[in-house]
């Protein structure tokens, strides 16, 4: 079987190249369709083919007006080149389409098409891109969708039928976890003593970062580590922010990620809205505890005994769970090893190249739409 996964953007490497790289493992001939990654190396193909072939006239920062108007300019030619390039497949499978207003009309058409909805609902949304999001799902034979919560709300709010919606769990990141040449902590950060509570990730405003610095008021004895690339203006937060809160504003790279998780002693995911985070299978492949608002598919994770729940938005409940999990190390660590065993079982790599190829064969057997 020929598969395509093609991530023009290039948004989420991680996860292309696990999901390439395991269903490979299963014997499918695959191909990473992408463009640049704009922030650092990724992780060598194992047993795929990598195309670039999107992303050659991107001009400009990322983040700059330049970027996001040479995108605009390069969607069309670069996706009609792409519907050739698909004659090779006998799937493809999208993983973002970051201009969907002009691609939905431009995505193949001859043969099974599958995207995945990693944002169910567009959060901060550019003009049209819900609208077009909805065409490119109509045009789809088959939606992925990471929890079942997600698959409602596809459903509930951008009307994709429920035989079209397929739910497949995200991977753990496991290879994190087996890098060797690894980066150690900023010397700052490694002689901090006692315990520490992360929050990982690029920093924007639906992740409760804003909840976590007003939760932490109180709390000593303890760090709060905000790590990340900004998305957005982070002067108020480190304004109000305790004496016992640091910031680490910048792009973390591959070899530098299992320093921050296995220093952590609790991983603090406050979002007020999501249907999965790769940082949480980041969390699970390190076996960090994890403390999770109740949104999206994180009560998934909770309920295989991988996380704790806090009522989403509440400050005051996210402030008693963390003073009681810091001061609980038994509560942490039957947390860890739920964690550890979710990555091992639930949200293996295999098994979810397993459920993408049963998927994939149930199209190609019964013909695209």
């Amino acid at each position: 079987m020929r598969i395509h996964v093609v991530d023009p953007p290039a948004y989420t490497p991680p996860y292309d190249r696990a999901l390439c790289a395991a269903l490979a493992r299963a014997g499918a001939e695959v191909t990473l369709c992408s463009g640049p990654f704009s922030y650092g190396d990724v992780a060598a193909a194992e047993g795929y083919r990598v195309d670039k072939c999107f992303g050659a006239m991107l001009r400009g920062q990322p983040g700059s007006k330049l970027r996001s108007a040479s995108r605009v300019v390069a969607e069309l030619p670069e996706m009609l080149r792409y519907r050739r390039t698909a004659q090779q497949a006998d799937v493809v499978h999208f993983q973002w389409l970051p201009l969907p207003l002009i691609s939905a009309s431009l995505l193949p058409a001859d043969r099974p098409l599958v995207i995945t909805a990693h944002d169910v609902v567009p959060r901060e949304p550019h003009p049209g891109q819900v609208a077009g999001l909805r065409r490119a799902y109509s045009r789809a034979d088959a939606v992925v969708v990471h929890s079942e919560d997600g698959s409602e709300r596809l459903q509930r709010e951008l009307g994709v039928p429920a035989a079209r919606c397929q739910v497949i769990p995200h991977g753990s990141f496991t290879d994190l976890a087996e890098i060797e040449n690894r980066a150690p902590l900023p010397p700052q950060l490694a002689a901090v003593e006692g315990p520490i509570v992360l929050c990982f990730g690029l920093m924007r405003p639906y992740k409760g970062l804003d909840l976590a610095i007003d939760a932490w008021r109180g709390i000593s004895g303890a760090e709060l580590w905000i790590v990340g690339m900004p998305r957005m203006d982070t002067s108020a937060l480190k304004a109000a922010a305790p004496s016992n809160v640091r910031f680490v504003e910048r792009f973390i790279d591959e070899r530098e990620i299992p320093a921050f998780f296995e220093r952590a002693d609790l991983a603090l995911l406050p979002y007020r809205e999501i249907d999965h985070s790769g940082v949480c299978f980041t969390a699970l492949a390190f076996g960090t505890p994890m403390l999770l608002s109740d949104v999206g598919g994180f009560p998934e994770v909770a309920a295989a005994g991988a996380a704790e729940l806090f009522p989403s938005g509440d400050a005051e409940a996210l402030r008693s769970s963390l003073q009681r999990l810091l001061s609980d190390a038994r509560a942490r660590e039957k947390l860890a090893q739920g964690a550890l065993a979710a990555a091992r079982d639930l949200y293996d790599w295999d098994r979810v190249a397993a459920l993408h190829l049963e998927l994939y064969s149930s199209l190609i057997g019964g013909g695209s739409r």
